[in-house]
């Protein structure tokens, strides 16, 4: 006898996961978004200049100042060590962890702000400023343009890269062992990774950079102000489906 109960359920959820992927690029909800090449070359975008706030994006360019300075990543900062404040950071977002590898930063908190602003003068984000370390400021901003390079930057820390492939990370403490979940639900699903972070905060909608390695080179992926956590990575995966090919 068939069971019409778990066919319509199975029914549904079919359709919820096509549905995800079909619409085209008018329907997409982020206010700015962009495809580029590895070298920086937009393929493809929307809004690419618009200056918007960028949430836990930010995370990226505070584990970058931290890691120019070569501190000890085994040093332990309360229960975590350095290395694993910059893994929660990255693959679970956790903004006590971001703000606590500022507080440690060798120079202070103010000193890691500093840092993260002049490092994006050097990397020229000339619409791109930091007062924060965690995101949630609406006063974190940038451009999807100048994204691009804040990921390709962000590409050549091998810590990074690795956060970027990691679908978990368990870390124990004491005799306890706890899980955190990568904020970008498709890592070890889908892609090659090279960098991944996702960012929300109400002002700054849905948003996630990602570099990914494909058949014909890298590209770069950056989405802001999608229209929620929901949406950023259906959205993020469709411009990339559409131009990794």
């Amino acid at each position: 006898m068939v069971d019409y109960r778990k066919l319509r359920i199975s029914l549904i959820l079919f359709l919820a996961s096509f549905n995800s992927y079909a619409f085209d690029l008018h329907q997409v909800t982020a206010k700015s978004w962009l495809v580029a090449d590895g070298n920086g070359k937009v393929l493809q975008g929307e809004h690419t200049t618009d200056v918007r706030a960028i949430a836990s994006i930010s995370k990226l360019m505070t584990v970058m100042v931290v890691l120019d300075q070569h501190q000890d990543l085994e040093e332990r900062i309360g229960p975590y060590t350095r290395q694993q404040l910059i893994d929660l950071a990255l693959v679970k977002s956790d903004n006590n962890a971001a703000r606590t590898l500022c507080d440690h930063y060798v120079y202070g908190n103010v000193g890691c702000i500093t840092a993260m602003n002049e490092k994006a003068r050097v990397l020229g984000l000339s619409n791109t400023h930091f007062i924060e370390p965690t995101g949630l400021s609406i006063m974190n901003v940038s451009t999807a343009e100048d994204l691009i390079k804040l990921v390709q930057e962000a590409s050549t820390y091998s810590e990074i890269v690795a956060a970027a492939q990691m679908s978990e990370i368990k870390i124990q403490i004491r005799k306890k062992w706890f899980v955190f979940h990568n904020t970008n639900p498709i890592i070890g699903k889908k892609y090659k990774f090279i960098v991944s972070k996702t960012g929300f905060i109400n002002a700054s909608g849905g948003c996630i950079v990602i570099m990914l390695d494909t058949d014909i080179g890298r590209r770069i992926i950056v989405v802001l102000g999608s229209k929620n956590t929901h949406t950023r990575i259906p959205e993020a995966d469709f411009i990339a489906e559409k131009y990794a090919d």
